[in-house]
């Protein structure tokens, strides 16, 4: 919105900043952390209020969270971060569909993550909505953006041209009936799937929205570079003109981040529940596909894919041996696997600062292949 300040540049000079994306990006970071500096105290006071805490069935996962005394930590922090980088967008990006319909797939995620988070602390117990009223959910939204993008020539093209990593040229472009429904697969299984992947993560305190400020830096980076043409061109990555605004959303996502970590660092005083997780994995998997960088998001969001493969590693493992000997047995002492490595004594500390490591090294992989062609 304040970008519309910068067409009276004549009358004060400095308004021509508001021309430059990296200030606007910069500035809705500073936006964020600020906003979730004066929301966080009074957001937090009222989810302790109210009583508004996890809760956990799994005995395993209930006898961590008695030793680590979170069981009773309010959830739905992720508000927090909504209203931040909401905020801080709305001020500082300049409208237009690729912004349109990644807010549109935040904010209704949002949503959906909000009402599976009431129902659980209201109810007592963590069954929230159910999975196949989530999946509907996601599917109906994966399906309205996807629509959205394809309505508009532009945008249309752009998203059907499916982009790996190492490759100086899109390698399929989903064109057809099938193809699109191909496109649409896709789309929701990076929703969906790194959705779950942050929500596993959001197990440690500081561990999920460590890693997520590492992937939003990253691709904040990447839509900048796949929104200039001469850049884009240099790097033999596709030009998609317009996704420069993106990267104030990433900017907003990281200023997010830092305020809530902030908070939800160790020991954390509200998490993020599914609120922020359900909502922040489909806004980073939507992102991805708008710079055409979707595979790059398994090595950028590394972490958060290792902790969904330690998760089907355990279930396929301790199903393959039930069905052999009658009683099942584990891969990991307990997954996802940074509680492993609690179960093997290492500090919780320890641990979060190892994988926010990890993330870094991810992050920094993930910028190379931008290079690498």
């Amino acid at each position: 919105m304040l970008n519309y300040f910068s067409n009276y540049e004549q009358y004060f000079g400095p308004l021509r900043l508001l021309h430059a994306i990296t200030f606007r990006t910069l500035m809705a970071a500073v936006t964020a952390v600020l906003l979730g500096f004066l929301i966080g105290p009074s957001l937090i006071a009222q989810l302790r209020a109210l009583k508004f805490g996890q809760h956990y069935d799994d005995q395993r996962t209930g006898e961590l969270a008695a030793r680590f005394d979170k069981k009773n930590t309010p959830t739905m922090g992720g508000l927090l971060i909504f209203f931040s980088v909401f905020g801080a967008t709305f001020l500082w990006a300049s409208p237009n569909l690729w912004v349109a319909v990644a807010m549109f797939v935040y904010a209704a995620l949002t949503g959906v993550g909000f009402r599976d988070d009431y129902l659980k602390v209201t109810r007592r117990s963590p069954q929230g909505i159910s999975s196949g009223e989530k999946l509907l959910w996601q599917t109906l939204i994966t399906v309205l953006a996807l629509a959205a993008l394809l309505w508009f020539p532009a945008s249309g093209q752009k998203i059907r041209e499916f982009w790996v990593p190492f490759h100086k040229e899109p390698v399929w472009i989903f064109t057809g009936g099938l193809g699109v429904t191909a496109l649409l697969v896709l789309v929701f299984f990076w929703i969906v799937g790194f959705s779950n992947a942050i929500n596993l993560t959001d197990g440690l305190d500081g561990l999920a929205i460590g890693c997520t400020i590492t992937v939003a830096l990253v691709y904040g980076i990447m839509a900048y570079v796949a929104g200039r043409v001469d850049t884009s061109h240099y790097l033999l990555i596709g030009y998609v003109p317009g996704t420069g605004e993106l990267a104030v959303i990433c900017g907003a996502l990281v200023g997010a981040g830092m305020a809530f970590l902030w908070y939800n660092s160790y020991p954390a005083e509200v998490f993020m529940g599914d609120t922020g997780s359900l909502a922040i994995g489909g806004l980073l998997g939507v992102l991805a596909f708008m710079v055409q960088q979707p595979l790059t998001l398994v090595i950028v969001g590394g972490v958060f894919v290792l902790e969904a493969v330690s998760v089907i590693i355990q279930v396929a493992v301790f199903k393959v041996t039930r069905h052999r000997s009658g009683e099942g047995r584990r891969f990991f002492l307990m997954a996802p696997i940074h509680h492993h490595f609690q179960k093997r004594g290492w500090p919780e500390t320890k641990i979060v600062l190892r994988f926010w490591i990890l993330s870094l090294m991810c992050a920094l992989a993930g910028l190379g292949t931008l290079k690498l062609r």
